[in-house]
């Protein structure tokens, strides 16, 4: 079952479509990579690999369009303009994203599973440490988490207020960092071509530093940074979450 809905914006100041696939079960927020779309995820086959899931009932997946990611990947306007919409991001999931997903679910408050592939990773792994009242987990495959070396920006306040990599050290003791340390992160990465495993131990010294559970698995070199190598881990890592 998929439905597809667009609205305005006004905290990214464009219509953005949102899509769901699946009826019933863990509400899982999967975010497109750099400049995807909302339904990226489904032609590039993560949706048919996770299709068991959805079929049983254990998952519903929701995904949008990336518009930061466009703006960052195609250097759209000014280094501040596309930090800016990186904190925007944060702000649109958090107040229209979740409760919307929270509507397609009957209403009731969700912790939602959060989930993304390269800087699909980042945005899974930021909106967890960001917002861990609305979400319980963070898929990051093959993650991307210092964005100013990749994309060249220069960090502002924007940029440090998005990135784990950035505001993680000076999270200080208090209700937040609690309930982030009830909270689990995933971080799986290949060692193929393209891949980085440096990223995914980086921000997972970070979490680790801060008593936020995480694990970095590091699959073969058969592994690529690519479609092939995310639609074998999806459904591995979200069986497993959704079970614990």
């Amino acid at each position: 079952m998929k439905h597809i809905t667009r609205w305005f914006s006004p905290r990214l100041e464009q219509d953005i479509t949102f899509v769901r696939w699946g009826h019933w079960g863990q509400p899982v927020l999967l975010f497109p990579t750099a400049g995807g779309d909302a339904e990226e995820v489904e032609r590039m086959h993560l949706i048919a690999s996770v299709q068991p899931l959805i079929d049983a009932g254990k998952i519903k997946v929701y995904s949008f369009d990336s518009i930061a990611g466009q703006a960052l990947a195609e250097e759209v306007g000014s280094v501040e303009h596309r930090c800016w919409l990186l904190k925007q991001t944060g702000e649109y999931v958090v107040h229209e994203v979740i409760p919307a997903i929270c509507a397609d679910c009957g209403g009731d408050p969700q912790e939602v599973i959060t989930a993304g592939a390269s800087i699909g990773a980042f945005n899974a792994v930021a909106m967890l440490c960001r917002y861990p009242l609305f979400f319980k987990a963070a898929l990051g495959m093959s993650g991307t988490y210092d964005l100013e070396t990749l994309l060249k920006i220069h960090g502002n306040e924007d940029y440090y207020l998005s990135t784990p990599l950035r505001f993680l050290p000076n999270m200080s003791e208090g209700p937040m960092l609690d309930v982030l340390r009830t909270r689990s992160v995933l971080l799986p990465t290949g060692s193929g071509l393209w891949e980085n495993t440096g990223e995914s131990w980086q921000i997972a010294n970070e979490l680790g530093r801060q008593g936020i559970a995480n694990r970095v698995d590091v699959w073969s070199d058969e592994y690529n940074h690519d479609w092939p190598t995310w639609r074998e881990m999806l459904p591995k890592y979200l069986d497993e979450l959704v079970d614990d």
